[in-house]
């Protein structure tokens, strides 16, 4: 190429290489074996002008290398770089890269619950991490000249997401922002608000995959591309699949029709099994992507239980992937890596099964595993001794696992309330790990057949590039005392009037304003075309929906009378009582186990009640269910048919014991037929306003139109857009202020408890100050009350527990157990101040559903938290608690975090035991598989 040049443009390369070798890029440049991408030369010339920077760009394209070159800037100019990651596993990681390049010495890691070299130039740390030092005012920040902020996309996570705008608005001006994003598709709505409050930020947006995803669709024994080859931008599907799914949907008995009895059954296994549409099973799914050369693959099943059954099936099936130099090799490393782990716990983890998954090259990661085994398959993974991993969507968050496969095995997953549909963003996301720069030419995403499938549908997410970035920004209580105390209540507000939730709601509103003008031209025609040559159809058409209004009222108040009645009807359930629930899932005979009454009754079920809820039985269903049931299963009320007696040895979790006593309940009760409720006579019929109203309407000028109707309809629409128009009006009143008012709310509550006094913190506010976490108000409130004096460090444990701990399942037939004596009346003290808190939050219009009250503590975790300070074993705690040794670490992690802040913000001095005892459980809790669980 060079020869072509002329003697000119060949000075002129020269001039242009020579001055690039000058700046700090070009050193950089040097370190690197391979060639930089376009968009990162772009990104990184941005920032040696001075200029912050948002890149967006896809899953394994090499953004961090823009990270990389801001911690080398930091060290040319003697400046500090602190790189932010949002979860542990990717602060080890990074740390581990960085201390390889730079040296351990020059680089440091600071997490929840370790501090290594806090005081180097290059410190990687969790985001939260810098939020706190933000706050304290801390001395590290002396000398900060750039932050990498590596997925600051998790911004828009609903709980997290606020602390990323938090250290964004609150950074030092003199600090240079580096913010590292997966493609959004607001990207430059992002950058916008980026320039706003940080200063000059250059946004490089990148779709450019440095390895070509296909797209793959698994059925039967064979594997079809999703799309036809060629076909421009708008590529179309394969035929084959549209072919198969019209076949599979014309095939008798689709869609769930009768069973089939006898030899037609047979008869139809026997065409499936010569069909090629099938869904085949895991062991079959990695045999075919090893014969296509398809592994190392990742496949996503969205549950921990079945990512353990699938390496359980693999494992059955006889599969092996690893030869035996690298079985050996395996092993090796996992000795080396557990070597730590006592023996005595080896079995309780699943060690030993674990291991033959690994030395066989398969294995789980999920986020119910030992911190300590996920990263060893991560490690194999990489170094390509695991060639089948089996995951939750937990692993498409940002850790470094690329493969030269994703398999999806379904395209719907639990979202926490319902199974839905996954998201386009989250199909990137989780496709995004196919292809290894460097090693792979190309990545492959594979779907598996499922009956039911839309090509179209799969096509759609699979071509869909909309993942927008939103804000789930939130002023805490904490947040507030926090800028209080730094800027005052006046800068505070104007503060939180910059963060990307405000910017995003002002320019909505601009949108929704010109859909308020096109309603009042639509008002005006309809308007128009609802006149009545007879008489003020407008006020004909109010008559009437004062009379719809009036006769909605009235059945709903019948309504709540009945629901009133069938309340009372429940408050006189006893434990023993037979009755026969109405309506609902469980409808039938059941048993009441626990009456389920208010607290403050009879020391029930402690949520809610205050807010009429009435009483939440739980009962044993015939059918051997043991559940709490609510009062819309009960519209009617109900009476106690018999009685029998719970034998005390009844405990709800064996199957055993609930099929025991559920056949003694149909033995006792089968025969019995519940009590029929009559109808009353309908309120509306004797209600004088509504005969006043029909008397009106009859007597007015329009009910005599020919043409009523007609105008009626109209007058519908009219009053029907009347009505969209002012819910648009109130939306962008709502959405002007929106942050600030509700800064308002939390000052004025503060206030009213004594934390603020006008720009003043409080002692009390200085104590919530330094207490983070989602019961942050809750924990200063049970300082202050002296609610935890005089325990002992494994009741404190306890305790601290319901702070942080959330049960996964909303099933709350099993009462949680929690330690006896001064324990329990600590712990029914927090629930009760909570309560306290959730009544003033409510008369200050304070909503959990806007992310800032307080929920309410969860006991699940007090009893597995209490027998674990104190000493029991880990496999006496782990059967006890039922609950996978991964899920034990991390809340245990998070109550040593919280009893860390207990000590720091409980008053010192004097006769508080709670410092001291916070320390001790601290002590006591950091054993075991808990401290030998990885860096961070």
């Amino acid at each position: 190429m060079t020869e072509d040049l002329s003697p000119a443009e060949r000075y002129a390369a020269a001039r242009r290489r020579a001055a690039e070798q000058a700046t700090a890029l070009g050193a950089f440049r040097e370190m690197y074996e391979f060639g930089l991408d376009p968009f990162q030369i772009e990104a990184c010339q941005a920032l040696e002008s001075g200029k912050g920077v948002l890149v967006a760009a896809p899953t394994g394209s090499g953004k961090t290398i823009v990270g990389e070159f801001a911690v080398h800037l930091a060290l040319l100019q003697g400046k500090k770089c602190f790189y932010t990651t949002p979860i542990k596993a990717l602060s080890n990681q990074k740390y581990g890269d960085l201390a390889q390049r730079y040296g351990a010495d020059r680089v440091g890691l600071l997490t929840g619950d370790n501090s290594v070299n806090a005081d180097a130039p290059i410190v990687v740390m969790t985001t939260e991490v810098l939020r706190n030092m933000l706050y304290a005012g801390s001395q590290a920040l002396s000398g900060l000249g750039y932050v990498v902020m590596d997925e600051v996309h998790y911004l828009s996570d609903r709980f997290r997401g606020a602390v990323w705008e938090e250290v964004i608005i609150h950074l030092p001006p003199s600090v240079t922002l580096v913010s590292l994003s997966a493609t959004v598709s607001n990207a430059e709505e992002f950058g916008d608000w980026l320039d706003t409050v940080r200063g000059d930020t250059q946004v490089i947006v990148s779709e450019h995959r440095p390895v070509p995803l296909f797209q793959h669709v698994l059925a039967g024994r064979r594997i079809y591309d999703l799309f036809e080859e060629g076909g421009g931008r708008k590529r179309a599907v394969n035929p084959d699949l549209s072919r198969m799914a019209r076949m599979e949907a014309s095939r008798p008995g689709y869609g769930g029709g009768g069973r089939r009895r006898g030899r037609e059954a047979d008869r139809e296994r026997e065409r499936r099994q010569r069909s090629r549409v099938w869904t085949p099973g895991r062991p079959e799914v990695i045999d075919r992507l090893d014969a296509e050369g398809l592994l190392p693959a990742i496949t996503f099943i969205f549950s921990r239980a079945a990512c353990e059954a699938a390496v359980q099936q693999c494992l059955a099936a006889g599969l092996r992937l690893n030869d035996e130099a690298a079985r050996l090799t395996v092993r090796e490393i996992v000795e080396e890596r557990t070597s730590s782990i006592p023996p005595e716990d080896l079995h309780v983890l699943g060690y030993f099964e674990w291991l033959e998954g690994l030395e066989r090259g398969i294995a789980a990661h999920h986020a119910g595993m030992l911190p300590t085994f996920k990263e060893v398959v991560e490690e194999l993974f990489v170094r390509g001794l695991v060639k089948a991993v089996f995951a939750t969507e937990t692993l498409a968050l940002g850790i470094n696992m690329p493969a030269r496969s994703v398999v999806l095995e379904k395209l719907v997953k639990w979202n926490g309330e319902q199974h839905a549909d996954i998201t386009p963003g989250e199909y990137t996301q989780l496709t995004g790990r196919a292809g290894r720069r460097g090693i792979d030419i190309e990545g492959h995403a594979v779907v598996l057949w499922q009956r039911g499938m839309n090509p179209d549908h799969l096509a759609g997410l699979a071509g869909t590039r909309t993942y927008p970035l939103r804000s789930s920004f939130r002023p805490s209580y904490n947040m507030a005392v926090n800028l209080v105390q730094q800027f005052g209540r006046h800068r505070s507000r104007e503060l939180l009037e910059t963060s990307f939730a405000q910017f995003q709601a002002d320019r909505s509103v601009v949108g929704i304003s010109r859909e308020v003008q096109r309603n009042e031209e639509g008002l005006a025609g309809y308007k128009e075309s609802m006149t009545c040559h007879l008489g003020d159809f407008e006020e004909y058409s109010r008559l009437r929906r004062q009379l719809k209004d009036r006769e909605t009222e009235l059945a709903k108040q019948g309504a709540a009378q009945r629901r009133a009645a069938a309340a009372a009807s429940l408050e006189k359930l006893r434990p023993g009582d037979i009755i026969h629930v109405p309506t609902g899932k469980y409808a039938g005979l059941a048993l009441v186990l626990d009456p389920g009454m208010p607290a403050g009754r009879t020391g029930g079920h402690p949520r809610g009640f205050d807010q009429f809820d009435g009483p939440r039985p739980l009962v044993l269903t015939a059918e051997r269910q043991v559940k709490r049931l609510a009062g819309m299963d009960f519209p009617v009320p109900v009476e106690a048919l018999d009685r029998m007696r719970v034998p005390k040895s009844f405990n709800a979790r064996s199957p055993q014991s609930r099929r025991d006593l559920a056949s003694a309940l149909r033995t006792k009760a089968g025969h019995l037929a519940p009590e029929r409720h009559r109808k009353g006579r309908a309120a509306a019929a004797d209600d004088r306003e509504i005969a006043r109203l029909r008397t009106e309407i009859r007597a007015h000028p329009c009910h005599g139109c020919a043409e009523r109707e007609d105008h009626a309809r109209w007058a519908e629409r009219y009053h029907r857009l009347l009505r969209d128009t002012r819910q648009l009006e109130r939306r962008i009143e709502g959405r002007t202020n929106t942050i600030a008012r509700t800064f308002d709310r939390i000052v004025a509550l503060l206030t009213e408890l004594d934390y603020l006094r006008g720009n003043e913190v409080t002692e009390h506010g200085r104590r919530l100050a330094r207490l983070y976490g989602e019961l942050d108000l809750l924990s200063a409130e049970c300082l202050r009350e002296r609610v935890w004096e005089g325990l002992s460090p494994a009741e404190l444990a306890a305790c601290v527990s319901a702070l942080v701990y959330e049960s996964r399942s909303g099933d709350e037939a099993v009462t949680p157990k929690v330690p006896s004596g001064k324990a329990t009346v600590a712990l029914q003290e927090m629930v009760r101040i909570w309560g306290r808190l959730d009544a003033v939050e409510e008369d200050f219009g304070i909503s959990q559903t806007e992310g800032v009250g307080q929920r309410e503590p969860d006991l699940g975790f007090a009893w597995a938290a209490y027998r674990w300070a104190s000493g029991t074993g880990l496999d006496e705690v782990l059967r006890e608690a039922e609950m996978p040794a991964g899920d034990f670490v991390r809340w245990t992690k998070q109550v040593i975090d919280v009893l860390g802040q207990i000590a720091a913000a409980a008053p010192g001095g004097g006769d508080s035991t709670v410092p001291k005892n916070a320390r001790k459980a601290v002590d006591a809790v950091l054993r075991g598989v808990v401290a030998y669980t990885s860096v961070g």
